[in-house]
Parts: structure tokens; C-alpha cells; sequence
């Protein structure tokens, strides 16, 4: 057999290490991953970054998302097996803990920091004050979710407190306030972008604060999956967070306007300056989580928000390696570290 051309062989080594040296008939075809989101918010952006840029596929998954538009959507999703990855509030695998549950679904990399919702008003105040809500209705979403705890806890802090100095309305999905609160319910509402920058655009009110500023650090949403899936198929999961890790790093260190060109796709219809306006709303409350590691003094806290909203009894055994697993985001990190 004659020799191949050096030329040649250089160019064909990268062609066979990248197919495996498949032989004829094999398949390479992108694993799929479902993954069932909380609801669908430039929150998420490193995803959809992901996403459009083409980063999942370069680790050989090809990701579907769908709005499950509620946590505990999710949560029905990725136990029945409707969804490989749940994207949602970690608070949900803590109800499933507390519950006993047969079903162990288990935190397994971090996407946000803090509470992304903003406090909305029905019309311009640049001289808002927290003080302003005395006496007042907030519709916050549904009792036991993230935005109506959060918020809750931080105007506790501020020395409101729910019932004496103002009323909270926990009647309502979180995914249908903003059309309650057009249709004249409550004094303020909470809404995630780029809901919220587009009906203050719409000049249907406006944001008057940031509920994440108010409450601080919390591991607000987080990547869940069973914990068969995870020991199964721990390779895919770490593939996928790689691919997020490459989105935040894509969204903090590029141009503004070449990332919201990146995330577009995922909101086709939408206005492109309102989501340039989310994101940089976003960035500026350092809503985005640098690392997927969660520590355990954020998810501590996290703790003591929900039982302060009565979701959780005082002396309710949490331990927090039992639904958290840092296992597949340090090995994350260590790749990254190593390139």
C-alpha cells in the first residue's frame, strides 16, 4: 500500500479524530437533551447564547427547551421523564426533599445569582421609596415561588412586613401578573425581563426597583435533573454545562450589541432594543451566576427566605449535599481551567 502524502495525512488526522474512526454505518448523531424551563426569560440568556452560537452542538448535544411556565411544572417534568433538565428555582427540589419523595431530583450547576424580577408601578416614579408601599397590594406570583419569597424577605428587611404594612397578593401565576396587572389588579406587580423593559416601553408603567438588589445573593435558578440521569449520563451533563459556562462568558465579555444579536433567535417578534435594555438591566444587578457551583452559605440563605414565607418548617433536615451535587460544575471549572 503506497504511503499517503504528509500534506494529506495532516488534513485527514483531524477528519478521523473528529468522527472517532467511525466505521461505515455508524451514527454521530447529537444526543438530545430536553430541557423544560421555568418560564422564558432573557434571565436565561447564557442558555440561549448557547443556544444560537452553536456551543451545545460543539459538545455534541442537540438541546430542545420548552416553557413548562411554572417550577412545579418542571419539577412534574423531570421526574416523569418528560425532560432530561429542569430549569427552575432550587426551592422546588427542597419541596421534593422535605415531601420524601421517592424521586431524587438534585441541583446540578447554578445559571442566576439573585432574584430577577423588577417591582413595577402603574406609573412614573423617579422619587420611589420603598416607604411608598405602605398600604399598598403587590401581586407577586404564586405562594411558595422565588419571586414572592424574595421579595418578601427583602422588604422584610426593610421593614415592611406583609399583612401590617402592605397586602401581597399570592393568587396569581407568576406567568399571567403581567396581564392581571394591565387589567387592573393590585398597586405594583413583579415582572422578569423582557417583560417587564417592554410594557414600560408600551407606557404601561414602570420599574421602580430591583427585586434582586433588594434581596441580594440567592441561587435563584438553578439546572436540575434526577439523580439517575445524572450518575447515567454524567458526561452529558457536564458537556451541557460547559456549553452554559461558554454562554456566560460570551454574554459578559462581548460586545452588548453582538450579544443581543446572540440571543434574538431565542425571542423571535421581540424588539431588539427592549432586549438589549434587559440585558444590560440584568448584567448591572450582577444577575448572572459566574460560576455553576453553588456554595452552601447562598443556599443556606435560600433556606431562610422560604421559611420565613412559612414554606418551610423551622426545623425541617435540609442537608444541603443531598440535593445539591457540585460534583459535575468543579469538573466544569477544572476543564476551563486547563485550556
Amino acid at each position: 500500500m503506497k504511503k499517503l502524502p504528509l500534506i494529506l495525512t495532516i488534513i485527514l488526522i483531524p477528519f478521523f479524530s473528529f468522527f472517532g474512526f467511525s466505521g461505515c454505518g455508524e451514527s454521530n448523531a447529537l444526543i438530545v437533551v430536553r430541557v423544560s424551563e421555568v418560564t422564558h426569560s432573557v434571565f436565561y440568556a447564557p442558555m440561549y447564547i448557547a443556544l444560537n452560537k452553536g456551543y451545545f452542538e460543539d459538545e455534541g448535544l442537540d438541546v430542545q427547551i420548552s416553557n413548562a411556565s411554572g417550577s412545579n411544572n418542571v419539577m412534574t417534568a423531570v421526574i416523569s421523564g418528560q425532560a432530561e433538565i429542569g430549569l427552575a428555582g432550587p426551592e422546588t427540589v427542597v419541596y421534593n426533599a422535605v415531601q420524601g419523595n421517592t424521586d431524587k431530583p438534585t441541583v446540578f450547576g447554578q445559571l442566576t445569582a439573585c432574584d430577577g424580577s423588577f417591582l413595577i408601578g402603574r406609573t412614573a416614579d423617579s422619587n420611589f421609596e420603598l416607604s411608598d408601599l405602605e398600604g399598598k397590594t403587590i401581586v407577586a406570583g404564586r405562594r411558595g415561588g422565588m419571586p414572592a419569597m424574595t421579595l418578601q424577605y427583602a422588604l422584610h428587611l426593610a421593614g415592611l412586613e406583609a399583612n401590617t404594612n402592605y397586602t401581597l397578593n399570592l393568587d396569581i401565576d407568576f406567568g399571567l401578573v403581567a396581564g392581571a396587572f394591565e387589567g387592573g389588579t393590585g398597586d405594583y406587580c413583579t415582572m422578569f425581563e423582557p417583560t417587564a423593559s417592554a410594557y414600560v416601553a408600551a407606557g404601561k408603567g414602570s420599574i421602580v426597583a430591583s427585586i434582586g438588589e433588594l434581596g441580594g445573593s440567592v441561587p435563584y435558578t438553578a439546572f436540575i435533573a434526577n439523580q439517575k440521569y445524572l450518575t447515567n449520563n454524567s458526561l452529558n451533563a457536564e458537556r451541557f454545562l460547559r456549553a452554559i459556562y461558554r454562554g456566560y462568558n460570551y454574554l459578559i465579555n462581548a460586545d452588548i450589541n453582538d450579544v443581543v444579536n446572540s440571543v434574538m433567535p431565542s425571542f423571535v417578534g421581540s424588539d431588539a432594543v427592549i432586549i438589549k435594555s434587559a440585558i444590560q438591566n440584568y448584567i448591572q444587578i450582577g444577575a448572572y451566576a459566574s460560576s455553576p457551583l453553588m456554595s452552601e452559605a447562598s443556599f443556606d440563605r435560600m433556606i431562610e427566605i422560604i421559611t420565613f414565607a412559612d414554606e418551610l418548617e423551622e426545623n425541617a433536615d435540609i442537608d444541603f449535599d443531598d440535593v445539591i451535587d457540585n460534583t459535575i460544575p468543579q469538573k466544569v471549572l477544572n476543564y476551563f481551567s486547563m485550556i
